[in-house]
């Protein structure tokens, strides 16, 4: 049997698979935006780290990622793939290990990372992502209006 990372069929439908811009993603920024908080989107928080978020609130340094259910590995809904099991199990189990190294240096650094699962109600991790940038606002002493006049 030809291994998955090279089966023509199964490269172009992974290639179709989007990592920018998903519907949970979209959903997440309209209702964040819609709460008056601007950010910026697929940037990396950190210069040196080489991982970029899927949402950074730059002067309250909260770093927001919207993780896939199947590609991190999510404890409620994840599956493991029967076919090539090996080669899955290493990729989910190595983008869980990266996610816990990011969150880590992150942390390093002086930023707070939240984590969301595709599963989640847009409306609950809106309302956490809002909760997190206030409590570090306060605690950074940052105001709605930090830097070239734009809100955070």
């Amino acid at each position: 049997m030809e291994t998955l990372e090279t089966t023509a069929v199964v490269r172009r439908r992974m290639s179709r698979q989007k990592s920018r811009n998903t519907g949970v993603e979209v959903a997440l920024r309209k209702l964040l935006h819609g709460s008056g908080l601007r950010y910026r989107i697929h940037r990396r928080p950190v210069k040196g780290v080489r991982r970029e978020a899927d949402i950074v609130f730059g002067p309250a340094r909260v770093a927001v990622f919207v993780d896939g259910c199947f590609w991190h590995g999510c404890p409620e809904h994840a599956t493991w793939p029967r076919n090539n099991a090996d080669f899955w199990r290493k990729k989910i189990e190595g983008n869980r290990s990266r996610d816990l190294d990011t969150d880590a240096r992150l942390a390093i650094a002086g930023w707070l990372s939240v984590r969301i699962w595709e599963h989640e109600d847009p409306v609950e991790a809106a309302e956490r992502v809002i909760s997190t940038v206030a409590m570090r606002r306060d605690a950074l002493g940052v105001s709605a209006r930090s830097g070239r006049g734009r809100a955070i």
